[in-house]
């Protein structure tokens, strides 16, 4: 397994519209292979990287999964000298809106007051699309954003997963009647959490965009910046990301702002 930068030219920032694209989901399966690879990797036991600050890192999960899956992973970022946070999203199937308003907001505020510094984001999948949106939002309180397969130009994915998500946009609407918009969990949608990903991060947050082209749930070219000094290329799967020893030496480089040797 491994990784590069990325080089190729900047996409547009514009969200791309819903869509399903063919992409090879069945190499999913092969994320029990990375999930032994972690644990035999020196990195995994905090060997050859730089080591943690104290300071507090909140891990969001992706579409439909909680807090849970991340265990392995908020584990080692604790191992490695930070704070890891539990999001304290529940199941991540509700409007990103109101998720951050009512629930991620006040998980970064008492992060922040624990630890008397600014946060770290790790935000797998649409995990990660949140955090660029709660950084674009809380600049002061946010300190990097790690996203991991995170969709954040567009909803471009398998078309299984896009019919999950159009499943869960109609239990949206049903449970929250007019207290949603109507595009509400599509990118037409003009809520404040769309809108905050279409503008740049400001330069205080430092950033980074992992994505892989063996992604079999999300499009990887709408994973990536476009800036070669912000995007990184790894050999994972999507589910893989959170256990591959190669995000894991990268995460702990980016978390010091520094890059990998590799």
């Amino acid at each position: 397994m491994g990784a590069r930068r990325s080089g190729t030219s900047k996409p547009s920032e514009v969200r791309k519209p819903d869509e399903a694209v063919p992409l090879p989901i069945w190499q999913e399966m092969l994320v029990g292979i990375e999930m032994v690879y972690l644990r035999l990797s020196p990195v995994y036991w905090g060997f050859g990287i730089p080591p943690g600050d104290g300071s507090a890192v909140v891990v969001i999960p992706g579409f439909l999964l909680t807090d849970l899956y991340l265990t392995e992973f908020r584990s080692w970022i604790n191992r490695i000298g930070y704070k890891a946070y539990f999001s304290g999203i529940g199941m991540n199937a509700e409007c990103p809106n109101l998720l951050i308003k009512h629930k991620l907001e006040a998980t970064i505020q008492k992060a922040y007051k624990e630890t008397g510094k600014k946060i770290h984001l790790v935000g797998h999948s649409l995990g990660g699309v949140i955090a660029r949106a709660v950084a674009s939002q809380m600049p002061g309180r946010i300190a990097s954003v790690i996203t991991m397969g995170s969709p954040f130009r567009g909803i471009s994915v398998h078309h299984s997963i896009l019919r999950a998500v159009q499943m869960v946009r109609g239990q949206i609407l049903e449970r929250h009647g007019n207290n949603v918009l109507p595009a509400c969990y599509t990118a037409s949608c003009t809520c404040s959490f769309l809108e905050s990903l279409v503008v740049k991060l400001p330069k205080s947050v430092f950033e980074t965009a992992i994505y892989t082209k063996s992604d079999g749930i999300v499009d990887w070219r709408v994973c990536r910046t476009g800036n070669p000094e912000v995007d990184f290329e790894v050999s994972a799967t999507h589910l893989g990301l959170v256990f591959n020893p190669i995000v894991y030496d990268l995460v702990a480089h980016r978390l010091a702002r520094k890059t990998p040797s590799w």
